[in-house]
């Protein structure tokens, strides 16, 4: 910190310290000002201006300096100086004291904060830069946050002092016309009766409803706004209640929960209900990854003390049997089921035509709500060549005929990992290309390794620290150009030929083609729609659950987001639940696998959030022993010296069910000396959570009453 900001800290702290040590707190109240009520309307009268002017300058000082005085100055400017020159005064002064506290905010805190929060802080940020002024103006016209909280952290944003001051001089001034008000009228109060008068029942009223009324105010502009290019296209009654545009995870449970309470929905689907996990994405490759850990296992049977076993992959069988998983858990998704629950199911592509319509190839349907639950699609990078040859992705690989002899898999995340081993273990010969320095990046440094070393002991190439940059076929003969780095940091390029490439760089959300750029839908800069906390678009009655609105691209969270768009959305007009997204679980289905809730590391580190870690090797835990799967280990953060559990990280057997202990721990706020405190069975792979709580215990005992303990003891053996 440089030498102005210590200066300027100091006597910023010194003069909050004297108002407090002189306990000056004792002056601003409304009692104390109508003890000295007449003493100070008499020099008052005598000394006009000079009054005008220390009370002006007093109150930019109590409002710069955040000092808790600024309602009762304001309500004693009203009874002072009367309504209209109170008023005046009060107004500027107030702004320019918030200014300079907003300006000694950014001075002392907004260069550290961004730079230590700036890659969080950037769709903030952002946000502030392209909507600040209407963000500043509503929290002035609805006080939600004190104002003195306000200046403070409006200055770690990028909004300028200009705008800020303009905005909350007009922000300010209703609420602060009220507190002048009562202070005027308070003023010529003598008497109980005189304080209990219909000006000030009135102004006390209007101040304590006024949030209220700003608020609906507000909500009242702004939908007429957003709705004002569309008032003429608004029905006058509507076909059903609610329009899901997907059938997958999220529009199916949105569905679900609207025809539970008995509302009209229409759900529709241009291709298959499941949507992508059941027909291309969890169903599928959690089929193929039993297919290829079951040929692994029968390649260890020696290890179990089984002779000559032996395996030979049949991929159309492996293929075919996918298939016949999908068949069997189609029923749960299918259009028979959904119809009987009231679910008016359509196929085709839907088309939203305005903020109440929506287009379904001849059909337009009329509704009050609509839900976009359209999913995402397969990203695939603009690389030259790659439009030429027939390459694969999550999607489209449950199409094969034939195990690729030579597999290239772009993308090291957890798709592409999931794909690769499992691949490798039914025969290919598996390349992953990764451009990051390591395969898993979002996940620990110690995971990523691990998980690194397996593949590399199965036999799957690892290239990371490059990229494809273009992809040529000759002669039937297929390769890719890679430039990179290799681990000495120096350039380093190579060609790598292929029989198949698979890409799994990333996932896109479904936003083309469904009528949101005539609308004027509001996305994020990834391409998923923009959502606030109620999972509202910029249309109050247009709702986004789902991949199509991320942050996350689960299943399981396209579920737990359908709840509330659809309760949200159906309810809204008298209650709306916030999102929150506290404990996330999820998991990766390699071998082992790695499972995660909460924070890890990595993520501790970067938010600045100090952690405690526990570590338990899973090589220690008998039933991992017997299995023939002792390898892995459980990972826990805590809250230094505290048993509450910030995240977890398990590598290992079955670790995606293992995980559940702690997401439940979390969800509840349960700690581990609960875990430690809970019987589990003997032998299981659970033992794990107990055996990593009880490490967190070993490691907080204490170990200065141990050598009390043995001379108690010795002394009881006498």
């Amino acid at each position: 910190m440089s030498i102005k900001k210590v200066l300027l800290l100091i006597i910023f702290l010194s003069l909050v310290a004297l108002f407090f040590a002189l306990d000056l707190q004792q002056v601003f109240n409304l009692e104390y000002f109508q003890a000295q009520r007449d003493d100070i309307l008499a020099y008052t009268a005598e000394n006009f201006w000079l009054s005008s002017a220390a009370y002006f300058f007093l109150y930019i000082t109590v409002a710069a300096l955040s000092l808790p005085a600024a309602a009762i100055l304001t309500i004693a400017g009203g009874a002072v100086f009367g309504f209209t020159w109170g008023l005046a005064m009060v107004s500027f002064a107030s702004t320019i004291g918030a200014t300079l506290a907003f300006l000694l905010s950014r001075t002392l805190l907004r260069d550290w904060v961004q730079a230590r929060f700036g890659q969080y802080l950037r769709a903030i940020n952002e946000g502030i830069e392209r909507d600040g002024v209407f963000y500043l103006f509503t929290l002035r016209l609805i006080p939600v946050f004190p104002f003195f909280l306000v200046n403070v952290l409006m200055a770690l944003t990028p909004i300028s002092a200009a705008s800020f001051y303009t905005v909350s001089q007009l922000g300010m001034l209703f609420g602060t016309a009220l507190y002048v008000n009562v202070g005027a009228e308070l003023g010529l109060a003598t008497t109980l009766p005189d304080i209990l008068n219909v000006g000030v029942i009135r102004a006390v009223v209007v101040l304590a409803i006024f949030p209220w009324l700003a608020k609906a105010g507000l909500k009242f502009f702004r939908n007429r706004k957003v709705f004002a290019a569309w008032k003429k296209h608004k029905p006058a009654k509507y076909d059903t209640n609610m329009v899901v545009i997907g059938a997958g995870s999220a529009g199916l449970v949105t569905s679900y929960i609207a025809a539970l309470v008995k509302a009209r929905v229409t759900l529709v689907e241009k291709h298959r209900m499941g949507g992508d996990c059941l027909n291309t994405g969890c169903v599928p490759s959690k089929a193929l990854i039993r297919s290829a850990s079951v040929s692994h296992l029968i390649g260890r049977a020696e290890e179990f003390g089984l002779e000559n076993a032996a395996a030979t992959v049949n991929f159309k069988a492996v293929m075919a049997r996918i298939q016949q998983i999908i068949k069997t858990i189609e029923p749960h998704d299918s259009v028979e089921r959904y119809s009987s629950l009231g679910v008016d199911c359509v196929f085709g592509e839907a088309k939203i035509t305005s903020p109440w319509t929506v287009q379904v190839g001849e059909q337009e349907i009329s509704t009050r709500h609509i839900v976009l639950a359209a999913g995402a699609r397969p990203f695939a990078p603009p690389i030259p060549g790659l439009e030429n040859i027939h390459y694969l992705t999550s999607d489209s690989v449950w199409a094969l005929e034939e195990l690729p002899a030579r597999l290239l898999v772009m993308g090291g995340g957890p798709i592409g990992c999931e794909l690769a081993q499992a691949f490798s273990r039914l025969g290919s010969q598996v390349t992953i290309v990764n451009r990051a320095d390591r395969i898993l990046p979002r996940e620990d440094l110690d995971v990523s390794e691990y998980i690194a070393q397996q593949f590399k002991n199965e036999g799957i190439e690892l290239i990371t620290s490059h990229q494809v940059i273009s992809f040529s076929e000759s002669a039937g003969s297929k390769s890719a150009s890679l430039v990179g780095k290799d681990a000495q940091g120096n350039k380093h390029d190579r060609e790598l030929e292929f029989d198949q490439v698979l890409v799994a760089v990333g996932r896109k959300a479904n936003t083309e083609n469904i009528g949101l750029e005539a609308l004027n839908v509001e996305l994020n800069q990834n391409g998923t729609v923009k959502v606030n906390e109620f999972l509202q678009t910029n249309f109050p009655n247009i709702f986004a659950c789902g991949d199509v609105a991320g942050p996350y691209q689960f299943t399981h969270i396209a579920s737990f987001q359908a709840w509330f768009a659809a309760v949200n959305s159906l309810f809204g007009s008298f209650k709306k639940f916030r999102i929150h997204y506290d404990v996330v679980p999820w998991a990766t289905f390699i071998d082992p696998e790695v499972a995660r809730v909460g924070l890890n590391e990595r993520d501790a580190e970067e938010k600045g959030i100090a952690c405690e870690v526990t570590r338990y090797d899973i090589d220690d835990l008998d039933r991992a022993i017997a299995d023939g799967e002792a390898k892995g280990f459980v990972k826990v953060l805590t809250v230094p010296g505290k048993d509450k559990i910030l995240g977890a990280t398990i590598v290992g057997y079955h670790a995606s069910e293992l995980i559940n202990e702690f997401v439940l721990a979390m969800t509840h706020g349960l700690g581990l000396k609960k875990i430690m405190g809970t019987i589990h069975i003997y032998p299981t792979l659970s033992e794990s959570g107990k055996f990593a709580a009880g490490q967190w215990q070993k490691s907080h005992a204490p170990q200065w009453l141990y050598p009390y303990l043995e001379k108690f003891h010795t002394w009881r053996r006498r």
